[in-house]
This record gives structure tokens, C-alpha cells and sequence, in this order.
């Protein structure tokens, strides 16, 4: 089941991301084809990355419809089997997409695989048994989840193009695909000598940070309220929520006395995203950018 440029796709989701994502993509081969999906209906952006880069194509959701829509979007576009899926702030090495190829080959079946963060204390794996030990070595190994930012779908391996629950705008649809996967029987693999370099939240210009940060706060409750419940059920979730739903809303209470709107909007936004995830609605709030 092995990987190449001519059954590749790379996929990247964005908003407001014109400034960081060149450097990604002049990290990618020239020959292999890349979807950029478009969280707006800014036709500005298209035309300058498809005008730019001959092998971009950019698509408009015309909405926002958060990451896990925007890279069902791509995937589901894309006409070849495998499809790699990159945030805007990532960069391959130069060697990254050649050692994902020769990994390939020595692996007889997976679901997804993923290069490795370089930056060591930041891994972007991990197990569900949060003890278990790795000894890692050049070998492909197996894990039991992948961070968004970098992940590579078999689309053959998803029946009826299951992939990202869209229920998530943001956060923890990774996880959540991930856990089906493996609970459908399929395999997740890490390649070590696949390194991409990750800056960490700088997707969107650092402009609009501060509704960034807002949205981010929100959705975080949100999403990890909705992947409990929907995968272990409602005191799962209420176990693991409910705390920082209580601290949210005594820090609230305490910037609100210090006057500090800014902190104050961002732990009513936590509240916020728990309160309407327990009450069953839907991920409603979005950045005003």
C-alpha cells in the first residue's frame, strides 16, 4: 500500500492566512497537488494563491465552517487515495515526504499515518494508556492518535467517506477520528524519520489573536464536553468538564472585580462553551474577524 507523488494530495484549511502559509507551501514538491480550502468567500486569496503556485488549487467554503468540514471539503475534492492534511503554520522538511514514501512500502495496511513534530517536547501523538513507554527507533510505529496539524488519510480505509465528525468546529475532531478509526479496526502509525515543524497557533494573522484566543476558550469546552459524551458517554463528560466549568466562572467573577474585560471574556467563554455543549446545542460561536 505504498505512498507517491502521483497518488498524493496535500489539503490545508484556512482563515485569515495569507501571511503565514507561503512557507508551507514552497516546503511541499512542486509537483504534487495541493487543495487549499478557504474558510471565507475572500476570492482575493484565491486568486493570489492560485496565481502564485501552479500546483494550488483554492476552494471556498464561502462560510466558516470550522477545520474538520473545511478538511472534508479537500479531502472529498481530491482525486487521489491518499490525502495529506496540513496546518498553514506547518513546514516539511526536505526529506519528509520522500521517508513518508519509503515508510509506506514496509507497512502492509494503515488507516493514517503522520511524519513527527520536531520540536521532541511537543509530540504529536499519543497513546490512551498515558504510561505506556516508547523506545523510538527509524521504525514506523503504531499509536492510538495523531494531532491535526499533520496527518496522512487512506481514503479507501473510510467507508462512506466517514471522515471528520462536523459537529466539532474546532479541537479534538483529530482525536475523534482517530478513535473511530481504531475502534473500526484500522491502524495509526507514526513515521520518526518524517520531521515537520510546527509553530503552534499561527494559523490566522496574529491580528485577530485576541478573538483567536476567545474562540479558541470556547470551542476547547465545547468540543471536549461533545467528544466525552459522544464517545464514553455523559458522566465521562461531565467528569472531566466540570471542574474547569467551576473554575471558569470563579475566575470570571474575579476579573470581572478587577476589571480586566479582556481575562473576563475569556473565562465566560469557557463557561459559555461547557453551558451549550450540556444543553445540547450545536458549536455556534465563531471569531469576529
Amino acid at each position: 500500500m505504498s505512498i507517491s507523488r502521483q497518488n498524493l494530495t496535500i489539503v490545508i484549511v484556512t482563515l485569515k492566512s495569507e501571511k503565514v502559509i507561503h512557507n508551507c507551501i514552497k516546503s511541499i514538491n512542486q509537483d504534487i497537488p495541493i487543495i487549499v480550502v478557504e474558510n471565507s468567500d475572500d476570492k482575493k486569496v484565491k486568486e493570489a494563491l492560485e496565481s502564485k503556485y501552479k500546483n494550488v488549487e483554492c476552494l471556498l467554503s464561502n462560510f466558516n465552517l470550522g477545520m474538520g468540514s473545511g478538511c472534508n471539503i479537500g479531502i472529498k475534492y481530491s482525486k487521489t487515495d491518499f490525502v495529506l492534511i496540513l496546518n498553514a503554520d506547518v513546514t516539511l522538511e526536505s526529506n519528509s515526504l520522500n521517508e513518508i514514501f519509503n515508510a509506506s512500502k514496509s507497512i502492509s495496511e494503515f488507516s493514517i499515518l503522520a511524519p513527527i513534530n520536531s520540536d521532541k517536547k511537543f509530540p504529536n501523538y499519543g497513546f490512551i494508556n498515558k504510561k505506556k513507554s516508547l523506545s523510538i527507533n527509524s521504525s514506523p510505529f503504531k499509536v492510538d492518535y495523531v494531532d491535526g496539524f499533520a496527518m496522512l488519510i487512506n481514503k479507501k480505509q473510510f467507508k462512506d467517506n466517514n471522515f471528520f465528525d462536523e459537529n466539532f468546529f474546532l479541537y479534538l475532531e483529530n482525536n475523534d477520528l482517530c478513535l473511530r478509526t481504531k475502534n473500526n479496526g484500522g491502524s495509526i502509525y507514526i513515521v520518526p524519520t518524517s520531521k515537520i515543524n510546527h509553530s503552534g497557533a499561527h494559523t490566522v494573522d496574529l491580528e485577530f489573536k485576541d478573538e483567536i484566543e476567545l474562540s479558541r476558550n470556547w470551542h476547547w469546552l465545547w468540543s471536549k464536553f461533545y467528544f466525552n459524551k459522544k464517545n464514553f458517554g455523559i458522566l465521562k463528560a461531565l467528569k472531566t468538564c466540570l471542574p474547569t466549568y467551576l473554575s471558569s466562572i470563579i475566575k470570571f467573577l474575579f476579573y470581572f472585580l478587577m476589571r480586566n474585560n479582556f481575562k473576563k471574556k475569556i473565562y465566560y467563554n469557557r463557561a459559555s462553551g461547557f453551558f451549550n455543549a450540556l444543553i445540547g446545542k450545536k458549536s455556534w460561536y465563531r471569531p469576529k474577524i
